[in-house]
């Protein structure tokens, strides 16, 4: 039929990279001093070797974040020029973080500036500049030239930082007047190489080689007073690592420690450094926020596994080439399963406080039904589909489940592998084996495939593990994966009495957590949480987003409906507002409280007691 629209054609692509060296450095300019402002100001000059169109590109696709993480939407004031002059650019028809401009003749280099526009409320994103502190990632300060990998793109960058502050970085950096000057590096190891610098900074060792560092930035001096003996934890950690894994893959490694409530907390791990922001009482209030001691393990284990080794479609040429996140059960999965093992083995937590973080997830996933439609290998696409975005129904939709119920596959392999070889093997033999440089400081990326995972276990110990992940990643089931706890000797059980890893973790997040009496989380205000998918509180009919007002017709508080639930042997009356609505409901068959514990099983081999033993003493 004629006059039916019809579709426009299609724009040419932005260049695929190619493995062949860019013409020329680029010199990169930050200047981070406005903190008042949050504004990151750039200057970049990019060499060029011909006339015509130049494409140029804001990073998209970043390694640590499996996603396209771009904060291109905190871009502003682009302004390219070449001898002076003026040049036009316009942005790519489909790909919004690609710049067109065409270089006239004679013209051996451009020269870019613009801002990065960090959010200065957490609405507008990830907060990375407060008043004495910031983290700088240098995704967010650089356009490169599209068609080359990233190893084979030289950037010569420098930063300027407000007086008095001192940084930390994987770069080592010499002063250049009002600069830190770093060393020429490929543009894939400066992205992967942010920078922490803070008004009042501390740094230390953390090994008798000096090769690893914990540098810290704080809002207040106070905050940086970490006692000897937390310090001796944390370099018990890193023993505990080394002898975990054989070789280190890195030449130095800096922990970006950020304690601090002015900027948002995160963990990020890159291949020598990682960006860790927590609670600004991390050693001043140490026995108050216990559980949250388990990121720096998280993100140091990502040196070997995810940065050193690292699945074959999650590694990419540049940073405009989509990641593939398919063996993410391996990636975060087993690293999630060894921060809670070196957390017990290194003291940063007791055994005790592991075991309780194993049942919270063993219990968590016990009551998840999204697993009966959900494959957990569907999940790994999870930072791509949601990137972390609140979720009305988590428990129905789930939401990379590959780290959490990964981690108990990873224990069911462990137990597993110990149980066949008779003891004398273990999952730390396949991570020496598995994730070990093949040479003290050799930092360079080694890929693999499912299969490489299979055949390694095979040499540790013979046994179908090709159709046991085939069932327990792509199957469809009920309930947790339980084999690796039982296995270990203990089992899941609930008291009226919560774990002091469970108490801990309330205390942190402000909040009351009764997935397992009430299936819903509230808190101190009496938000609601999370509310689990056919629990009684989702049968009753309440929702994320509403509010308690009163329990059992007493104004609410978290004490208040704590006390309640503990009394309750039948129904549970609340009062709550939804938008501008106010109404009762009768959550039934409350039965009091549940918490999650692992109870040793009489008679059992207690391989789990010994997974979480310290490796020091015997070593």
């Amino acid at each position: 039929m004629c006059g039916l629209p019809q579709p426009v054609p299609e724009p040419a692509p932005v260049a695929m990279p190619e493995d062949v060296p860019y013409p020329g450095t680029i010199i990169l300019d930050v200047d981070a001093r406005d903190v008042e402002r949050r504004i990151f100001r750039v200057r970049e000059t990019i060499p060029v070797a011909q006339a015509g169109e130049l494409t140029l590109l804001f990073p998209q696709w970043l390694p640590g974040y499996h996603a396209p993480q771009a904060p291109i939407e905190l871009f502003a004031g682009l302004v390219l020029e070449a001898g002076g002059q003026d040049l036009r650019w316009r942005r790519h028809p489909v790909n919004v973080q690609a710049f067109l401009v065409d270089v006239p003749d004679g013209v051996d280099a451009i020269e870019a500036r613009f801002q990065f526009l960090s959010p200065t409320d957490p609405a507008q994103g990830r907060v990375v500049v407060g008043p004495d502190l910031l983290m700088l990632q240098w995704n967010t300060v650089l356009l490169y030239p599209a068609g080359y990998f990233a190893r084979r793109i030289e950037v010569d960058a420098a930063l300027r930082l407000p007086e008095g502050w001192q940084h930390g970085c994987a770069m080592e950096a010499a002063n250049d007047g009002d600069r830190l000057r770093f060393p020429p590096v490929p543009l894939d190891v400066l992205v992967d190489s942010p920078v922490i610098a803070g008004r009042n900074f501390r740094r230390i060792a953390l090994d008798d080689q000096a090769q690893v560092h914990l540098a810290m930035a704080a809002d207040a001096p106070d905050q940086l007073d970490a006692t000897p003996e937390q310090i001796a934890l944390h370099r018990a950690l890193i023993e505990e690592a080394d002898l975990l894994f054989g070789t280190r893959p890195f030449d130095r490694y800096e922990v970006l420690f950020a304690l601090s409530d002015t900027i948002d907390s995160i963990g990020v791990e890159h291949h020598r450094s990682c960006e860790a922001a927590t609670l600004p009482g991390y050693f001043t209030d140490w026995d108050e926020s216990f559980s949250r001691r388990d990121t720096i393990p998280h993100e140091f284990v990502h040196s070997w596994n995810g940065k050193h080794r690292r699945g074959a479609d999650s590694w990419t040429p540049s940073f405009d080439r989509p990641i593939g996140n398919s063996l993410m059960w391996v990636y975060e999965g087993q690293t999630q399963y060894w921060d809670r093992v070196l957390c017990a083995r290194s003291g940063l937590w007791a055994p005790e406080h592991a075991l309780g973080a194993l049942a919270l997830t063993a219990a968590t996933h016990e009551v998840r039904a999204g697993s009966r439609w959900r494959p957990m290998s569907d999940t790994t696409r999870d930072p791509i589909i949601a990137a972390r975005a609140p979720l009305p129904w988590p428990s129905w939709q789930r939401s990379e489940d590959y780290y959490s119920e990964g981690a108990l596959v990873w224990l069911d392999v462990d137990t597993r592998i110990r149980e066949l070889s008779g003891e004398a093997r273990s999952l730390d033999d396949f991570a020496r084996a598995f994730f070990g440089a093949e040479a003290a400081g050799d930092w360079g990326t080694r890929t693999y495939v499912f299969e490489d995972v299979v055949a390694a276990l095979e040499q540790l110990a013979p046994f179908d593990w090709h159709g046991f992940f085939a069932a327990r990643i792509e199957g469809k089931h009920e309930g947790a994966p339980l084999a690796g706890i039982e296995r270990g000797g203990y089992r899941l059980v609930y008291r009226d009495e919560p774990t002091t890893y469970w108490a801990n973790t309330e205390k942190v997040a402000g909040n009351l957590n009764l997935t397992f009496s009430l299936g819903l989380t509230v808190a101190a205000d009496g938000a609601v949480g999370e509310v689990l998918w056919e629990g009684p509180a989702f049968t009753a009919g309440l929702t994320a987003g509403s509010t308690l007002l009163a329990v059992q017709g007493k104004p609410f508080s978290l004490e208040v409906l704590r006390d309640a639930v503990r009394a309750c042997r039948g129904p549970l009356q609340v009062q709550l507002r939804t938008g501008k609505r106010e109404r009762s409901l009768v959550i039934a068959n409350c039965s009091g409280h549940r918490y999650p514990h692992l109870e040793r099983v009489a008679g059992a081999t207690r391989r789990l007691d010994d997974i979480l033993r310290p490796r020091r003493a015997t070593a």
